[in-house]
């Protein structure tokens, strides 16, 4: 994949909702695989989509990658080895020792690439047109629905669910909603006619818990105001909790409303849920690169003890002289 199937690739992540760095060569210094301008995704799985160097960068990239995708910060990384750069590392800059026999290093920037916020809403009031209209104008991923239309399978673990059924279906169309497990659930309705459908949900079964993470009425409290404004108020309760990070949300959230092993039996079958396994990592006693603990890193068991290496090259150094490594304590 190059450069620009790299872009298109995200674009379509992007659009799918998922979260993925991007990784681009901004310096190079020969002899490197490693390209200027060369460019990666690599998922929160670690999986990578481009190119961005060989065995001695692409781990190191890749970790990262991971690490950026967690904190949500950019961070611009220096490959090589300390000797190559001494006094001269700008503040800010992240520099990571690797030692590859072509004696290249690479400077990457890697950037965090978080979707755009996805609201569903249910009802057609103009209340719920000029809210659709509003996040519209932000970027947010936005659905308008009617209540007949809308399902648990709309929405997920990253959705933002707000019901403005206004008496037309409330009680269905919320049961469905609370069984989606979206990151935030508001209805709007007074609190008199809110506490009437929570209370229809109670009956049929939905935990306390979910109950409790409902919104009612939905958005901030601005007083007197018209339909319209609402949409307003809603919208700013939205920017607000994800602002303070308390909308995050995980892919795939489902089984509101089981218990025990029927939510489990629920989150295992929904589709899109499996989570991502966090492959093991190993560190070479050659060189120190951190590698993938798996039969991709030449794994050699040496007394009882499995190592993994980068490169044929270490783990034939290593083969050579196992006393000169095993001693240095870098036992994976």
């Amino acid at each position: 994949m190059d450069g620009w199937g790299v872009l298109e690739r995200a674009s379509e992540l992007a659009r799918q909702g998922q979260a993925f760095a991007l990784a681009t060569v901004v310096w190079r210094q020969g002899p490197s695989s490693g390209q200027l301008g060369g460019r990666a995704i690599i998922t929160a799985g670690g999986e990578v989509h481009g190119w961005i160097g060989g065995a001695c960068a692409e781990p190191v990239v890749i970790r990262e990658a991971r690490q950026v995708i967690s904190d949500g910060e950019p961070r611009l990384l220096l490959l090589g080895t300390p000797d190559q750069f001494g006094k001269t590392v700008p503040d800010g800059m992240t520099v990571v020792p690797i030692a590859c026999q072509s004696e290249g290093a690479l400077e990457v920037f890697i950037e965090p690439v978080q979707s755009a916020p996805r609201l569903i809403i249910v009802g057609r009031s103009p209340m719920a047109q000029t809210l659709a209209a509003l996040a519209d104008s932000l970027g947010w991923r936005t659905a308008l629905l009617d209540g007949r239309e809308f399902s648990a399978a709309d929405a997920d673990g990253r959705s933002m669910v707000v019901v403005a059924t206004q008496g037309h279906g409330d009680e269905e169309v919320m049961e469905q909603a609370v069984a989606a497990r979206p990151a935030y659930l508001g209805l709007v309705a007074s609190q008199r006619r809110g506490a009437a459908v929570l209370g229809y949900l109670k009956d049929r079964g939905v935990p306390k818990d979910q109950l409790d993470r409902v919104k009612v009425p939905a958005g901030l409290n601005l007083g007197r105001t018209s339909h319209r404004e609402i949409a307003v108020a809603i919208l700013a309760e939205l920017v607000q909790l994800r602002a303070a990070g308390e909308i995050t949300g995980t892919p795939g959230g489902t089984g509101a409303g089981l218990t025990g092993a029927q939510a489990g039996d629920a989150q295992r079958a929904a589709p899109g849920t499996a989570q991502q396994v966090t492959p093991a990592e190993a560190t070479d006693p050659v060189c120190g690169m951190s590698v993938v603990a798996d039969d991709s890193s030449y794994p050699l068991v040496h007394d009882g003890v499995t190592y993994y290496f980068c490169r044929v090259g270490c783990r034939r150094a290593f083969e050579a002289d196992p006393a000169a490594y095993v001693e240095k304590g870098t036992r994976c």
